[in-house]
């Protein structure tokens, strides 16, 4: 697989990264060894980069993939987050460096590592500086316990903030041809600092696959079931749009997962996206992304779906999470 470089003096690493969130259940029961097999699909395919948070599955998934490179006796890049307080009610953070310094160590220990690529702030305490965190974070790249560090959902402005005091290597936030606020400042901000942007969810949540979703037969454990993309009349909607754009990859003889993250990786030589899957079969049908090339024509704005009927959680303020009223959107084509 193509690389790239993560933020301005990181490793170069696999264009595409594995996102591991699915192995602790949030789409539904998974197991260990469909884990695991996932794992060894994607270092076949050439993916060198995981991407994992001490949150998700409440530590399981890191303990899976700490598990899968002592069986293997293999080494991928890894990015972890923290600065999500589990156990607490929901929403609680802590971005003191007592409180990050125990959630890495936790997640070196379950990693079986003593550093890690990339170490993002999950989630922001606002009533602490962003600066405040940044020389935390810089504190740990001094000690050697992390190569590089980011944010997860922050605002173009907080990124500006963080990176007068630290360069920051990297910002996650969602982004795929049907989420497209990062178009608002942030990919340009990204660009502008040589900090690397990770879209999350570029496959918009599973929709934007050859398998037609059914989100009635969502596993009671799927977080998606309560999302007004995926309930109707939006799904409907929504599924009509797509449908298009599955012609449109079909006609060129590619899978739609494949297209949708070859989207992302043309709108920037500094995004890597990181789907995620918890099956190996289901990374096969975009693991070679990479691949796949547009023309001018592919281009256009014809195979551009964009969600209908969402509810935006605009949480990229400085100041905090702020809900908008739902937002009705037409298809652009």
């Amino acid at each position: 697989m193509k690389q790239r470089k993560l933020g301005q003096d990181g490793p170069m690493v696999s264009e595409i990264s594995l996102g591991c969130m699915s192995f602790g259940g949030i789409y539904g029961e998974t197991q260990h060894d469909e884990s695991f097999a996932c794992l060894d699909a994607a270092w076949d395919a050439g993916i060198n980069i995981l991407d994992v948070a001490e949150i998700y599955g409440a530590n399981l998934c890191e303990q899976i993939i700490g598990d899968w490179q002592k069986s293997r006796k293999k080494q991928f890049h890894i990015a972890t987050k923290g600065g999500i307080v589990m156990g607490a009610e929901r929403g609680k953070t802590d971005n003191t460096e007592a409180g990050l310094r125990k959630m890495l160590t936790g997640s070196l220990n379950r990693l079986g590592v003593d550093f890690v690529d990339l170490y993002y702030v999950h989630r922001r305490q606002f009533d602490l500086p962003i600066e405040e965190v940044t020389l935390t974070l810089a504190k740990f790249v001094k000690e050697g316990l992390i190569g590089g560090f980011g944010f997860s959902e922050v605002a173009p402005s907080s990124l500006r903030r963080a990176h007068a005091v630290h360069p920051v290597a990297a910002i996650q936030n969602e982004y795929s041809l049907w989420t497209r606020q990062p178009e608002l400042g942030m990919l340009q901000a990204c660009r502008e600092l040589g900090t690397t942007f990770v879209p999350f969810s570029p496959l918009g949540r599973g929709i934007l696959g050859d398998h037609i979703l059914e989100p009635q037969n969502f596993r009671d454990t799927d977080f998606r079931q309560n999302q007004p993309r995926f309930l109707e009349p939006n799904f409907s909607a929504n599924e009509a749009i797509v449908k298009q754009f599955r012609e449109f990859c079909a006609d060129r003889g590619w899978t739609t997962a494949g297209a949708a993250i070859a989207w992302t990786l043309d709108q920037g030589d500094n995004l890597i996206p990181i789907p995620g899957t918890r099956t190996a079969a289901h990374l096969l049908e975009w693991a070679d992304a990479d691949q796949i090339s547009f023309t001018d024509d592919d281009r256009v704005p014809h195979c551009q779906p964009v969600g209908i009927g969402s509810v935006l959680v605009f949480r990229y303020f400085d100041c905090g999470p702020v809900w908008l009223a739902p937002v009705w959107r037409s298809a652009v084509r």
